[in-house]
């Protein structure tokens, strides 16, 4: 009788284990594949990677019979400063144009160095291509002050844009963008990250993508990865 009634306890625990599992996936969207609630309403799902995921398996992230929801866009971290190329740049640049998978590259902004040695060394290694996404400038450090981090990254995005005639846009925190940089950039679109509240950036045209976390599980890879959702559908191959 003992054990009967702990056969049924446990049957009851499992089942209600399963029950909270299955209500939590369909009213919160987790995706078990990246062990992240997916916000709900957007047009495309992102990664954006660095040498930090160390070296990427990208066959087996696109196909699609392994991993759920389907990646639609990518951004590789390719330099930094004025002298730093990201270790894993060429290789993920290469096997991505050969996957012809929608991507495109970043620069890390050393906001109290001067902008345009950064933008000639992003162009010495990023040679635009057909297909790509615009460039992303990656600003996420304080300047000398506003004034003086707006004047750089005016300059780093006219250099780019003069001469790979691709407009960049603008990475930035939720709380960079509001106190630094909202109105200042009226050409400009912005990628908001922002981990703990919801930026609705429906409302706002200036915003494209929202990186809503930092620690999601990258499918087949032991090594956490950012998230984004955009308003921008993307198409199969050939950017947006």
């Amino acid at each position: 009788m003992k054990n009967r009634k702990t056969h049924f306890l446990l049957s009851l625990l499992a089942l209600g284990i399963f029950g909270y599992l299955l209500w939590i996936q369909v009213n919160y969207k987790i995706s078990l594949d990246f062990n992240a609630k997916i916000p709900e309403g957007y047009n495309s799902l992102g990664i954006d990677v660095s040498h930090h995921q160390g070296k990427i398996d990208w066959d087996i992230l696109f196909d699609t019979t392994n991993v759920q929801p389907r990646i639609n866009f990518v951004y590789v971290k390719a330099t930094e400063g004025n002298n730093y190329l990201d270790r894993q740049w060429k290789y993920n640049r290469k096997t991505l144009l050969e996957l012809g998978i929608n991507h495109g590259a970043y620069h890390f902004f050393q906001s109290k160095k001067l902008p345009a040695p950064q933008a000639e060394h992003f162009l010495k290694h990023w040679e635009p291509k057909e297909n790509d996404l615009p460039p992303v400038l990656d600003v996420e450090i304080e300047g000398f002050d506003d004034e003086d981090l707006r004047h750089k990254v005016k300059r780093w995005l006219a250099i780019i844009e003069e001469r790979s005639g691709m407009r960049p846009i603008i990475y930035t925190s939720k709380s960079f963008y509001l106190t630094k940089f909202k109105g200042h950039f009226p050409n400009h679109k912005f990628w908001i990250a922002s981990y703990s509240r919801n930026p609705k950036i429906q409302s706002d045209p200036a915003i494209l993508h929202w990186q809503f976390t930092e620690s999601a599980t990258l499918p087949y890879h032991s090594t956490l990865v950012d998230l984004n959702v955009s308003k921008i559908k993307f198409r199969s191959s050939d950017g947006y």
